[in-house]
């Protein structure tokens, strides 16, 4: 998974654990995609001040992370959903090829609820 997209999954997870300037600055980075001297410029201070504050604010996310591991649980629920999700596809087109109109009601409901489970996530 690219880098950019991890943090942004940890700043999801925990963001709330900043305080509101290190929120605000974070999300400027990672969120909206701001480089560091927009911020920076933005905000009136250092492009290197910037630079720390992303540092340490990804430092800590990622310690929560690695006490808590809740990407890490989200990520593979999500995958998991995601192949009950293909499999209830397999057996909707195994239930049409064999008439078998019981079958395919059930596998459409299972591939109703994955999505709507993956909605909620």
């Amino acid at each position: 998974m690219e880098k950019r997209v991890f943090l942004g999954y940890l700043y999801d997870f925990y963001g709330e654990l900043l305080n509101d300037h290190q929120k605000e600055i974070y999300s400027e980075y990672i969120l909206d995609d701001l480089s560091l001297n927009e911020i920076a410029e933005e905000h009136g201070v250092s492009r290197q001040s910037v630079f720390d504050l992303v540092k340490r604010c990804t430092k800590a996310l990622e310690e929560y992370e690695e006490k808590l591991s809740l990407v890490e649980r989200f990520l593979k629920v999500k995958k998991e959903i995601g192949e009950i999700s293909e499999l209830s596809d397999a057996g909707t087109k195994h239930a049409i090829e064999t008439g078998d109109t019981d079958s395919q009601d059930i596998f459409t409901k299972i591939k109703e609820m994955s999505e709507n489970v993956t909605e909620e996530l």
